[in-house]
């Protein structure tokens, strides 16, 4: 660790240009792709030194969305990993270093954003779980063959007058070819004007407006049904809030379910 540590400070402070790059700074060129698969592996992937490798340059971000992020969504997230790239593409819609996002970061709100009436800052979370049963439950009917997986909510409890809020997200495999986002194209689905994905920055589709959230999502969630929100982007990343029920409340929801 001590050596790992004491290499990455080496990359930051050199003031060599970047034979990849005539931007930026860098160490005069760079170790093989190899090595650094090997030191990050050791590591287990940690993506907050990924982040910080990113910043290095063009080159070491080329190498971290390419190969880094790829191998911590594998490694995070495995059977999820091995589902959403089994209808043969070799990548995910929007890109590794999103999806790695979205496995450990919940985007939050803030006031005048998605959702007008709070701010709660965005934050790392150590460990989610994401469900594609879960997921059917954010799905219409006529919609149930898509796959997508959706994580338990990030729970923010006493929120004044807004309650216990939580935040969920989710991933659809193969959302290009998806009933999902043929329906909200034959709905005529307006993207939001202004905001974005906080994932890949892609527009967002509002599921309110388009009348495509379920009665079984508040279920699932435990949550109030006329509270909850959510929007999916065309990358097929999908993020949401809700008011959650009482716990003994919530409880009874999931026998309705």
């Amino acid at each position: 660790m001590i050596f790992v540590n004491r290499w990455l400070t080496m990359i930051l402070t050199k003031q060599y240009r970047c034979i990849h790059s005539a931007s930026c700074r860098c160490t005069k060129g760079h170790l093989s792709e190899d090595v650094i698969f090997l030191v990050f592996q050791h590591l287990n992937w940690n993506p907050k030194l990924i982040a910080t490798l990113s910043c290095v340059c063009k080159w070491f971000d080329d190498l971290a969305k390419r190969v880094l992020w790829k191998e911590f969504c594998r490694t995070r997230a495995p059977k999820m990993m091995i589902d959403l790239q089994s209808s043969g593409s070799h990548n995910v819609d929007g890109n590794w270093r999103a999806l790695g996002k979205l496995l450990i970061y919940c985007s939050g709100c803030k006031r005048g954003g998605l959702f007008n009436s709070i701010h709660i800052p965005g934050h790392f979370v150590y460990r989610t779980r994401f469900s594609r049963t879960s997921g059917k439950s954010f799905l219409l009917p006529q919609c149930r063959t898509d796959v997508l997986y959706v994580s338990d909510p990030c729970e923010h409890l006493d929120q004044g007058d807004e309650g216990d809020v939580g935040f969920f997200r989710g991933v659809f495999k193969s959302f290009s070819m998806s009933k999902v986002r043929k329906m909200l194209i034959k709905r005529g689905a307006q993207l939001h004007p202004t905001e974005v994905c906080p994932y890949c920055k892609a527009k967002l589709w509002n599921m309110v407006q388009a009348q495509m959230i379920p009665q079984s999502a508040s279920c699932r969630l435990g949550a109030y049904e006329d509270c909850i929100e959510y929007y999916v982007c065309l990358n097929g990343h999908m993020l949401g809030i809700c008011t959650l029920l009482p716990l003994s409340d919530s409880e009874e929801a999931s026998e309705l379910e």
